[in-house]
This record gives structure tokens, sequence and C-alpha cells, in this order.
């Protein structure tokens, strides 16, 4: 599903990855640890297409990344990236139902079908009675399903999230992690997880250890097989 060789990046003088190369398997979870400043967030905006690398190639789902112009990259994120981030990032001013809608929109299907959709995803995450309310009217786990649901809305190839229990408690935080699982499991939906909890991080089928802009070395999970990059 993806595959990234030889990932550079740097902000001015300071050069955060230091030829990252990882390649991750479809319907695979894997997490991303390590200290503050190693690079783990800046690997995953680069991974999710969000920034550019400024060296080296990135291929997800047969596509080439790299090669994309920003009109085709901004419909291939559309389509085949979602995104969950530690702070919702829900819009204020719409219900759960619209915003989980946001990106059916933005790939111009119909109001029907996108809200068929996102009523099933709803039911699916348990928050259907909370279709109608707005993001201050919900709860912060009741907010974070809204954003998954948001993420898997154009049911795409992978799902990248970025601190996404961050900002849960104990209880909220381990129900979004079993439902990353339940999602892998009945969608094949790929994860991508930067995380500081070392719960989830420890469920994933491979768990990698960023040092300083590289993988310094790679941990089995429950379901993984020891590899190097």
């Amino acid at each position: 599903m993806i595959t990234a060789k030889d990932i550079h990046k740097s902000y001015g003088d300071l050069h955060v990855l230091k030829g990252i190369n990882v390649q991750v398997e479809q319907g695979e979870i894997v997490s991303v640890v390590g200290a503050s400043g190693a690079g783990k967030t800046t690997l995953l905006q680069i991974l999710g297409t969000l920034d550019r690398a400024d060296k080296g190639r990135l291929f997800i789902d047969n596509q080439a990344i790299h090669d994309m112009s920003a009109s085709k990259l901004s419909a291939f994120r559309n389509k085949s990236i979602g995104f969950i981030f530690q702070f919702h990032h829900l819009l204020p001013e719409f219900t759960a139902l619209e915003n989980i809608c946001i990106p059916a929109y933005i790939a111009g299907k119909g109001r029907k079908e996108s809200e068929a959709r996102a009523h099933m995803l709803l039911e699916r995450l348990g928050i259907a009675a909370r279709h109608g309310h707005k993001p201050a009217e919900l709860s912060g786990g009741e907010q974070q399903r809204v954003a998954v649901a948001r993420a898997i809305m154009n049911d795409p190839a992978v799902v990248f999230a970025d601190e996404p229990s961050g900002n849960l408690d104990s209880a909220n935080a381990a129900k979004l992690h079993e439902l990353f699982f339940q999602l892998r499991a009945e969608l094949k939906q790929t994860f991508v997880i930067v995380t500081h909890n070392e719960e989830l991080a420890s469920m994933a089928d491979r768990m990698l250890t960023m040092v300083d802009g590289r993988f310094e070395d790679q941990a089995v999970g429950m379901a993984g097989k020891f590899s190097s990059t």
C-alpha cells in the first residue's frame, strides 16, 4: 500500500528526515513511536501527501506520489487518504452528519448518497443518535468518532492518524484503539498511526521507532513479522 524510499526533509539548516525507507502492506496497522523531535509528524505529513520530501520516492496504492502535480495530488488525497488528528478539526457550525459528509461533497458526490453513507458510519461507530448535534454538543470521545467517520467517508486506501487518542481520557482512548482494529477487520483499511500511547503502539502489527530522523529499530507487534529498513 505504501512504499517510501530514501525520504529526506529539511527545514532550513535542520535536517529532520535522513533517508527513511518503509513499506506498509494493505490492511496493515503500523505504529510510529519515538521522542518528541524525532521526525514522526514530519514523516506522517509526507506519507500523507500534506508535505513533499526534498528527496526520495513515495508510492501509495501503486501511484507515484512524488511525480504528481499539485492538482492531481489534491484529487488523489481526497479519494485515497483519510486523516485523524489529535484535535478533531470539526467545523463548529455544522452537525456531526454534515462534518462527515464534507469529503464526499468535495469529491463531487450527491447529497443523498453522501448522507446515506454518513448515517451508516454513524451507526457503525455507535453515535447515530448524535447525527444532528454540533461539535460543542458532543463529548470528546464522540467528536473523535465523528472525525474517524469523516476520515473514512470516501473509503480511502489508507488512514493516517497523528496522536489520535492524545486528547482523550483512558476509557475513550481504549475504545478508539479497539475501533481501529474493528475497521481494519471489516473495511480492510490500512492505518499508519503516530502515537505516544504505548498500549496502542504495541497493539499494531508493527511498531517502528524513530530516532533522530531515522528508523533505528522495529519491534514486533501482535501479528507482525520482524523486518528492518
